[in-house]
């Protein structure tokens, strides 16, 4: 079984266009997002899938692999799914889906959401959660949040705050989705082909399209935050993380 990272990238965004070549301590986010993927225990190689010349440059100049996919793409998991059939994958290799704009992402964050397809065959499609620190996150649409029931099985995805408690949260933990993903490519094929779900085109979560049509995603917690770069001001913020770990 293989285990392959594929990143969808493109360079037009309405609120940060070309986010993936954005300099961040010296190099463009997508060669962090890759650096960081490749150290990864479980991974055998780590691929950019994009529609964007300038992208296909800037990954060659630092030795990335790229795999060029259409620009009629309807979304990330399109081009994936796209990328994983160009590299001849086999139905039961995995395929982990993590966006370009995450250049802190712990490498060990790869090794544990592969980790239930090992301990359990029935599962095929996985994603991340961790438990918020940050209160501003709590209620910031931006940050996605998630349940799960005891199995480990996501129940829902959303923009506000699940769950809600009626007198307080009392102590609970409230979850963040990070957006990291892994699935067999049997299953990837089969997400494709899925029509758009109602609650999905609402909550604009692509997810929810696997649990509208009856498909089980398996949650793992991890105590590694992956923060996104979804505006240029909060490369700032990355940055003095990234001094602060050691980066650069």
């Amino acid at each position: 079984m293989r285990v392959v990272v594929i990143i969808p990238s493109r360079y037009g965004s309405i609120r940060f266009d070309g986010k993936p070549l954005a300099n961040i301590c010296g190099k463009p986010m997508i060669q962090w997002v890759c650096q960081r993927a490749i150290q990864a225990k479980c991974i055998q190689s780590v691929h950019v899938a994009t529609d964007d010349s300038r992208i296909q440059d800037a990954v060659n100049r630092f030795g990335g692999s790229v795999v060029m996919t259409s620009s009629k793409c309807r979304s990330g998991t399109d081009r994936v799914a796209e990328a994983a059939e160009r590299l001849g994958l086999a139905p039961g290799d995995i395929v982990v889906n993590i966006q370009g704009d995450q250049p802190l992402v712990d490498p060990r964050c790869f090794d544990a959401v592969v980790q239930p397809f090992y301990a359990d065959p029935a599962v095929k499609m996985s994603t991340l959660a961790f438990a918020i620190v940050d209160q501003r996150e709590i209620t910031d649409p931006k940050d996605v949040k998630v349940t799960f029931d005891n199995n480990g099985d996501a129940l829902y995805f959303s923009r506000a705050t699940i769950p809600h408690g009626r007198d307080g949260l009392n102590g609970c933990e409230i979850y963040k989705h990070l957006g990291v993903y892994a699935y067999t490519q049997e299953f990837l094929a089969c997400f494709k082909g899925l029509s758009p779900g109602r609650l999905e085109e609402i909550e604009k979560l692509e997810q929810l399209r696997a649990m509208e049509h009856g498909h089980r995603i398996r949650v793992v917690v991890t105590p590694y935050d992956s923060p996104e770069v979804d505006l240029p001001v909060d490369i700032q913020r990355v940055e003095e993380k990234m001094v602060g770990m050691g980066l650069c």
